[in-house]
C-alpha cells in the first residue's frame, strides 16, 4: 500500500511493526484462540518496543505521539494476521481519557502501566436495554458520604478477565436539574460487587466478551475521572479514538485477507493461465484494494484532526472512517474467501474465521446505521427521526 502521504517517521514505524507482525502472524493468533489463551507474547513484545503506548504522553512513559501512530501499529499488526483488539480499548480509549481528563494521581497510577503494557484497562459502555442509545444508560452512581456507589449492568465488554480495571460509563444526578448526566469511573477488577460472566460467542477471538453486574460497587471519590460536569466531553474524547482504531482494525484485517487472495490468484491454475488473469477474479480484488485505500485515507484524516485537537472535525471523520473501513473489510474478506473457493473455507488457509470477525468492524462500537444517522444529522443537516 502507498505511504507517500506519511512522514518518514510514520513509514519507519509502519515497517517496524509490519516486521514484528510477520514474526507472529495468523498462525500464532489462531493457536492462541485454539488454546483459549491470550496473545501475551505479542502484547509484551509490542509493549517492550514502545508500540502500545505510542499515543500516550512522554512524561507518563508513552511515545508522545497520537492516534496517527497508534492506528499504524494496529493496522500493520492486523495486516500481518495478528491484530491486538485490546489496543482499541486500553491505550486508545482508556489511556486517552485519563491522559486528557484524569487527575495527576490517576495519570501517575495508570498511564505508565498502560504505556508499557503491564496494566490493561477495559471499557464498559454498552447496556442490555440501551444498545446504541447512550442516553438510555441506566448504570447510576450515587454519593454515599465521600464515596460513590455504582449500580447497573454492561454487556459486550472485551477483556475484563485480563484487565486490571474497567472504565465504566455511568450516570450521576445533576443536583440542579435532577437530570442524569454521564460520568466515567475506574472500577478495579477485584472491587466487591463487581461481577462478570463470559458471553458465549460464535466469534473466535483471543479477547473474551463479558456481561458485567455492578451491585452497589463502592468506589472512593478519586475513582471518578476528571470533572463530574464534563462527563459528555470526556466520553466523546474516548469514542473518537475508538472509531479510528476500529477503522485500523478493519483495514488491517481486510489487507490481510486481500493479500492471501492475491497470492493465491497469482499461482492457482485451473486452465492455461493463473486465475488472477481472469477479470472476474481480478476486478473484485482491485475494487477491494481501492476501497481499503480510501478507508485508510479517511482514517488518516480522522487521526490528524483528532491529534490536532479538532474534536468536532475528528468526530465526523472518525465515524466516516469506521463506516468505510467496516464495509471495505467485509467486502475484502468475502472476496478473498470467494477467490479461494473451497480452500477459502478450510482451516489450512485461515480465511473462513475472518468471515465472522469482519462483521465486528460493521457492528462495533457503533452500527453502520447509527453512523449514517450521524452523517445525516451532523453533516447534512437533515431532521432526526428519533
Amino acid at each position: 500500500m502507498s505511504t507517500v502521504l506519511e512522514t518518514e517517521e510514520h513509514q519507519a514505524l509502519r515497517a517496524a511493526v509490519a516486521a514484528l507482525g510477520k514474526r507472529y502472524g495468523r498462525d500464532y493468533m489462531t493457536s492462541v484462540v485454539r488454546d483459549g489463551a491470550h496473545p501475551r507474547e505479542l502484547w509484551n513484545e509490542a509493549a517492550k518496543l514502545g508500540y502500545l503506548g505510542v499515543n500516550l504522553p512522554e512524561e507518563c512513559g508513552g511515545g508522545g505521539g497520537g492516534m496517527a501512530e497508534l492506528s499504524i501499529v494496529l493496522e500493520e499488526l492486523g495486516a500481518a494476521g495478528s491484530p491486538l483488539l485490546m489496543m482499541v480499548v486500553s491505550p486508545a480509549i482508556c489511556g486517552t481519557v485519563i491522559a486528557r481528563f484524569g487527575t495527576e494521581t490517576q495519570k501517575r497510577q495508570w498511564l505508565p502501566g498502560l504505556a508499557d503494557g503491564s496494566l490493561t484497562m477495559a471499557f464498559g459502555i454498552t447496556e442490555p436495554d440501551a444498545g446504541s442509545n447512550s442516553h438510555r444508560i441506566t448504570t447510576t452512581a450515587r454519593k454515599d458520604g465521600e464515596d460513590w456507589l455504582l449500580t447497573g449492568r454492561k454487556v459486550f465488554v472485551s477483556g475484563v478477565d485480563i484487565a486490571d480495571a474497567t472504565l465504566i460509563v455511568g450516570r450521576t444526578e445533576d443536583a440542579r436539574s435532577g437530570r442524569l448526566k454521564p460520568c466515567l469511573f475506574i472500577v478495579p477488577r477485584d472491587a466487591p460487587g463487581f461481577l462478570r460472566s463470559q458471553i458465549d460467542m460464535e466469534l473466535h477471538a483471543p479477547e473474551k466478551q463479558f456481561e458485567l453486574v455492578l451491585d452497589d460497587v463502592r468506589l472512593p471519590a478519586d475513582a471518578l475521572v476528571g470533572d463530574e460536569d464534563a462527563g459528555l466531553l470526556q466520553l466523546f474524547a474516548g469514542l473518537n479514538p475508538e472509531r479510528i482504531m476500529t477503522a485500523a482494525f478493519g483495514i488491517g484485517m481486510g489487507r490481510y485477507a486481500l493479500a492471501r487472495a492475491v497470492e493465491y490468484a497469482k499461482t492457482r491454475q485451473v486452465w492455461k493461465e493463473p486465475i488472477g488473469s481472469h477479470q472476474a477474479i481480478a476486478h473484485p480484488l482491485a475494487q477491494a484494494h481501492i476501497e481499503l485505500e480510501l478507508a485508510r485515507l479517511m482514517m488518516q484524516k480522522a487521526a490528524r484532526l483528532y491529534d490536532d485537537g479538532d474534536d468536532t472535525g475528528a468526530g465526523e471523520a472518525a465515524n466516516m472512517a469506521k463506516y468505510a473501513a467496516g464495509e471495505a473489510c467485509v467486502k475484502a474478506v468475502d472476496q478473498a474467501v470467494h477467490t479461494l473457493g473451497g480452500n477459502g473455507l478450510t482451516r489450512e488457509y485461515g480465511l473462513a474465521s475472518l468471515i465472522t470477525a469482519a462483521r465486528v468492524a460493521r457492528i462495533a462500537p457503533v452500527s453502520r446505521e447509527m453512523i449514517l444517522n450521524y452523517v445525516s444529522h451532523q453533516s447534512l443537516g437533515l431532521p432526526k427521526s428519533y
